[in-house]
């Protein structure tokens, strides 16, 4: 078995791009503990407990040789529209099926192939284990880091293995003087090129936060019910990017640019149904109804207070904390 045969396995199961990285060590995973000193990293304490295999590959695989990075495009042709202030934004990436669990079963096929054919060891993760994917897809010649810290819109996921294989040519840089990310980011949650301050980006706080969203930070979320996609959008070098036709990938109903009004009416089991299967499993119905109020609160419609104020009597304490937040600022537009 060589790397030809390797890439054209990961081709044939479904991959769109791929290659092979060194395990390090790298730049990048120098940066990495400082970067967790500054307290960037907010309130994701699993990625302080997984430093360890971040910085080195070997402690989670001992032996490892190679990285394979394999990645699927998630564009998929759904226009911007105009900006509706009734209407909420769900990221793109979690539009369609939760890309956990797709590219994952891919990865575990290419990785019982590699096994049985090769007799080397591996491990596969999809954005959960300890791995700086990021940095191995630049290595393996999938991607560039952008100045916004992203690889662009693709998903990524990574075979760890102790089998030696040639490694591919790393993508250059070519953010070059651009800076429309920095300057896009509604909240300065990149706070100079190819650094990110978690605890000011939207998708931190409206995913991986559990507590109340401070009440300085709520009216930059703006319309954002999960994830973000401005630093994306706004990349020159995206506009470029292909739409993917994998049908996994394409907007589940009721995901795309969702009424806030209906939002509001949904009882728990609607709120399940809608995100069953996506990743928006990630922020619980708990986590989604807070931000909801935080998007209603934002969209400078009275029309909406009598909805909102049904949920001033919100089983849930940090809902109705939310909710009397969003009431009190539609009533100063009412």
């Amino acid at each position: 078995m060589n790397s030809a045969e390797v890439k054209q396995k990961a081709k044939d199961i479904g991959f769109e791009l791929f290659g092979i990285a060194p395990i390090g060590p790298f730049p990048e995973a120098v940066f990495y503990p400082k970067w967790l000193e500054s307290g960037y990293a907010g309130e994701m304490r699993y990625l302080e407990r997984q430093k360890a295999g971040r910085m080195d590959p070997q402690s989670v695989l001992p032996g490892a040789r190679s990285v394979i990075v394999c990645a699927m495009n998630y564009n998929t042709n759904r226009p911007l529209t105009g900006y509706d202030r009734l209407r909420a934004w769900v990221s793109r990436y979690a539009w369609g099926e939760d890309y956990h669990e797709t590219l994952h079963e891919k990865l575990e096929e290419l990785s019982r192939w590699i096994e049985e054919f090769s007799l080397h060891r591996t491990r596969t993760y999809v954005d959960t284990g300890p791995l700086l994917e990021r940095v191995y897809a630049k290595y393996a010649g999938v991607g560039w880091f952008g100045k916004n810290t992203c690889i662009m819109h693709v998903f990524l996921g990574c075979i760890l293995t102790d089998f030696e294989l040639p490694y591919d040519t790393p993508v250059p840089d070519r953010c070059g003087t651009c800076t429309r990310c920095l300057e896009a980011c509604p909240t300065g949650a990149i706070i100079e090129p190819y650094v990110l301050d978690s605890r000011k980006c939207i998708s931190y706080t409206t995913i991986e936060l559990r507590g109340d969203i401070p009440q300085a930070d709520r009216p930059g979320i703006g319309h954002h019910l999960f994830g973000c996609d401005i630093c994306q959008d706004v990349c020159p070098w995206n506009r470029k990017a292909r739409y993917s036709a994998n049908p996994a990938f394409q907007p589940k109903e009721g995901l795309f640019w969702p009424e806030i009004e209906k939002l509001l009416d949904f009882n728990e089991d609607e709120w399940r149904q809608l995100i069953r299967g996506t990743a928006m499993k990630r922020a619980k119905v708990k986590g989604l109804l807070r931000n909801l109020m935080v998007v209603a609160g934002n969209s400078g419609a009275p029309r909406l207070l009598p909805r909102l104020r049904k949920f001033l009597s919100h089983s849930d304490e940090q809902v109705r904390s939310h909710a009397e937040w969003a009431v009190n600022r539609l009533q100063d537009h009412d």
